[in-house]
């Protein structure tokens, strides 16, 4: 009997009681393979207990060091602590062994932004956006960071595709608008994504000082 696809199968039905004594079934029949503290973890993660959460991801990781599962729900659970240098060390060495998909690169990226590190982050978010081309919030961050590099050519289509995918994304119309502004003389295009911006979202006060701004200015 598999305790840890018979527990995955408990959490889909939403039964945590049960996934959590499958769980701890796995972890007793197999007690020095990670997977069991891993999806254990897992699961106390999306219940709020991070703490306990951590201890099973740190246990899986001295039982495998390439359980890069393990590396990663780790990370994520630093992430949203705002742990950011700890959670980017550990999605290096997610990725470092072998975790697949853009999720990595691009939570890595957004790790190194968040303590400031742009330029760090752009490779990352590049390589998230090769690998997930059509992800917008992906397409967002890697257009904002080309952006905030200066790297203006490179930034617009992006958001113009992202506006091709999701005409009101007010975010996107706002970065186009901000790009327009102060690498262009493009001013009505800049007024005009601007304007999109804090209709599409009223409460886009950002979107409504910027506009204001250049309004007042011309």
């Amino acid at each position: 009997m598999n305790y840890n696809e018979l527990g995955i199968q408990a959490i889909q039905e939403e039964n945590y009681e049960k996934a959590v004594e499958l769980f701890t079934k796995a972890i007793e029949e197999n007690p020095n393979e990670a997977i069991g503290y891993i999806n254990f973890g897992n699961l106390l993660s999306s219940m709020n207990e991070n703490d306990r959460a951590e201890r099973f991801f740190q246990k899986a990781i001295t039982l495998d060091k390439h359980a890069a599962t393990a590396y990663y729900s780790l990370a994520n659970l630093y992430y949203n602590a705002d742990r950011f240098e700890e959670a980017a060390k550990l999605y290096e060495k997610a990725i470092a062994n072998g975790i697949e998909g853009a999720d990595a690169y691009f939570m890595l990226g957004k790790s190194f932004e968040k303590v400031g590190h742009t330029k760090l982050s752009l490779p990352y978010l590049q390589r998230a956006y090769e690998l997930a081309p059509d992800d917008i919030q992906v397409a967002l961050s890697y257009g904002i960071a080309l952006a905030s590099m200066e790297m203006f050519e490179q930034a617009e289509p992006i958001f113009k595709k992202i506006l091709t995918q999701d005409a009101e994304n007010a975010d996107a119309h706002y970065n186009l608008g901000v790009l327009y502004a102060v690498s262009t003389t493009d001013t009505d295009a800049a007024l005009h994504h601007l304007k999109q911006a804090f209709t599409i979202q009223p409460t886009y006060d950002q979107a409504r000082y910027v506009y204001d701004m250049i309004s007042l200015r011309n």
